[in-house]
């Protein structure tokens, strides 16, 4: 039973670093993130 468990926690973690490093892909998003402030803004 210990062996069981101990074997899920091990397949578990092999998937989750395979995920990790593998990553979501794709590209990073065009839109959002950092603009230029107006003087006005910054009043």
């Amino acid at each position: 039973m210990i062996r069981r468990a101990l074997v899920a926690l091990g397949l578990a973690g092999l998937v989750a670093a395979v995920l990790r490093v593998r990553g979501s892909g794709g590209t990073p998003p065009q839109r959002g993130g950092w603009r230029e402030l107006s003087p006005d803004e910054l009043r």
